[in-house]
């Protein structure tokens, strides 16, 4: 529970000390400081239920409030409205406990598991931009999740199991007929073949098939029957095809671990298809397949819906198994292994209709329970200062290799050759960039397009990455040279700044809560630039390392430890990592 809570708790005994029973009692953070920093508003509703005055309740309330010295500057305003801030003594009892233990103040959840499907990378293709609000939103969401106690497990779920892979094995094989995986007569192991491909080559071969599919009827119809041949695991194409997956797997980790992305699961559509005879079977016991010109589609639609809701494509008329086919298998081979209580799918918000469908027909088929939460967690695009999904100098798809090239390289222009040496500087950068490209994105809430300025996130000031991790960097450096200094406890608060910062702090739990229910990370973005602006006030005030008074000294050290310790957690819920120097 946290502090709050328990304060609420307590609250709860003072009301019912002055003769009411609240069930529910809500402290509200207060508009006006002046006359309070917290507000009860329940002697209204009070008033409804014991037929008296609110205000004759709110004076009752209050002379039981001031038996309490926990609270200070007690008063009523309007018809009822109750005002009360925290006492000096109380919010140094509530920072030194804090300070002890960070996770006092973080308020844990009952357990649950949950499977976030995040990623969407698509092998043999360069991850692109799109690709990287996914990455961070689900990294976050996954350990966000897991800080307020619930089992979380991040799956990739790869791309490697349409059209798109029957397009580069048919492009390799034009490109190199004599390899052994398009020899019926090879007896050999396909292990041991030297494939003379790299992932730079599928990252070239996809897009040269792809335009050649639209222009030649027959590539595309040829490209169509090597992805049923891969679909049947037919020897050698079936071979070649998982080369291509191992060497576009390897390439794909490489950008996500440069963006402190972590998967525990790196599933494809591939592993989940070899559950498909059992979905079938499923579908077909409830008569829930309809034939449609030689395809097999089943019917999603429902009579509340205001707008068409197309079938769903389960099998293609040439045999080959659709994109939501595979869907409606990984949530069955979901429940199967791991039996989630959510499955949360964090997807560009262009795909709601896809999801849509897949989980209607999940339902209809009864492939989980009706308690288990489907969810489709939407998001925007990261537009250039045009408006319009970011894109290279020549109009084409920007990879995300190349985005945090370009970052980096705006980044290095603002690193401290003073304090970071030249070997170090790359790396540094890289780092920084991650920083102002991640927080970048959590800015905004998550269904919010928003237009990404390199020069305004890579800065120093405002709201960006690299103004957090300097201030935070900044905190480090001060608890490093006052290592000497005793910083046991927090003994006494003088300034406004100080208590403003308390109840940030206070306020922690809230913004952690509000992030994860609403699947978005920007209440927490914004929370450390509050709490870390709040703190840079505080430092341009206060001669920390020459303060004389050792208790207020002491006191201060405390207070940049905790702030330190909360941006940290924060900073690392987000996937940014702290460089010591930058």
């Amino acid at each position: 529970m946290s502090i709050l809570k328990e304060l609420e708790q307590e609250l709860k005994e003072i009301v019912k000390k002055a003769g009411y029973d609240v069930e529910k009692l809500s402290l509200e953070t207060s508009n006006r400081r002046d006359l309070g920093e917290y507000q009860l508003n329940d002697a209204m509703q009070l008033a409804k239920t014991y037929k008296e005055n609110p205000r004759t309740i709110a004076a009752k309330i209050v002379e039981e409030l001031e038996k309490n010295n926990h609270f200070t500057n007690i008063n009523i305003a309007g018809p009822g409205f109750i005002n009360i801030s925290l006492s000096e003594e109380y919010t140094i009892e509530i920072l030194n406990r804090i300070n002890k233990d960070i996770f006092s103040n973080i308020e844990k959840r009952e357990s649950k598991k949950i499977i976030i499907d995040f990623g969407g990378a698509n092998v043999s293709k360069a991850l692109h931009v799109g690709h990287l609000r996914s990455a961070n939103l689900g990294e976050a969401l996954k350990r966000l999740g897991r800080l307020l106690g619930y089992e979380v497990l991040g799956d990739a779920h790869l791309g490697d199991y349409g059209r798109p892979l029957g397009l580069v094995v048919l492009e390799i094989k034009k490109m190199y007929p004599e390899l052994p995986y398009f020899d019926e007569s090879y007896t050999g192991n396909y292990e041991e073949v030297d494939l003379p491909i790299t992932n730079a080559d599928l990252e070239r071969i996809y897009p040269l098939a792809s335009t050649k599919s639209k222009e030649d009827e027959e590539y595309l119809e040829e490209a169509r029957e090597v992805t049923v041949k891969i679909q049947k695991k037919e020897r050698g194409y079936y071979d070649l095809w998982k080369k291509v997956v191992e060497i576009s797997k390897a390439d794909i980790k490489k950008v996500y671990d440069s963006l402190n992305v972590d998967y525990d699961l790196w599933l494809g559509e591939s592993d989940a298809v070899e559950h498909f005879e059992e979905l079938n079977a499923i579908f077909e016991e409830k008569n829930l397949l309809k034939d449609s010109n030689g395809a097999k589609i089943i019917e999603v639609a429902e009579e509340t819906d205001n707008s068409p809701m197309p079938p769903l494509l389960f099998i293609k008329s040439n045999g080959s198994i659709s994109y939501e086919t595979t869907d409606l298998a990984t949530i069955l081979q979901r429940k199967k292994d791991y039996n989630p209580d959510e499955i949360l799918y964090v997807v560009d918000g262009r795909q709601s209709l896809h999801f849509e469908q897949v989980f209607r027909a999940a339902r209809k088929a009864k492939l989980v329970e009706d308690n288990v939460n489907l969810e489709f967690v939407g998001f925007g695009t990261m537009n250039g200062k045009d408006g319009k999904p970011f894109k290279t100098r020549d109009g084409g798809v920007m990879t995300l290799k190349s985005l945090i090239d370009l970052v980096t390289n705006e980044t290095l222009k603002r690193i401290n050759p003073e304090t970071v040496n030249e070997e170090e500087k790359e790396s540094v950068a890289r780092t920084v960039a991650i920083a102002a490209l991640k927080y970048a994105d959590f800015l905004p809430f998550r269904s919010t397009d928003y237009i990404f300025e390199i020069e305004k996130f890579a800065d120093l000031e405002g709201k960006t990455g690299p103004y957090l991790l300097y201030s935070t960097i900044r905190m480090k450096s001060l608890l490093t040279k006052a290592k000497e200094l005793k910083s046991e406890e927090v003994k006494v608060l003088t300034g406004q700044t100080e208590k403003d910062i308390a109840l940030t702090i206070l306020n922690l739990p809230a913004i952690l809560n509000k992030s994860l229910d609403t699947r978005s990370l920007n209440e927490i973005a914004e929370y450390l630039y509050k709490i870390t602006s709040q703190y840079n006030k505080f430092y341009a005030e206060n001669k920390v390392l020459t303060e004389e008074n050792q208790a207020l000294q002491e006191s201060w050290l405390v207070l940049t430890k905790i702030v330190y310790n909360i941006n940290t957690m924060l900073l690392d819920i987000l996937g940014i990592k702290v460089p010591n120097k930058m």
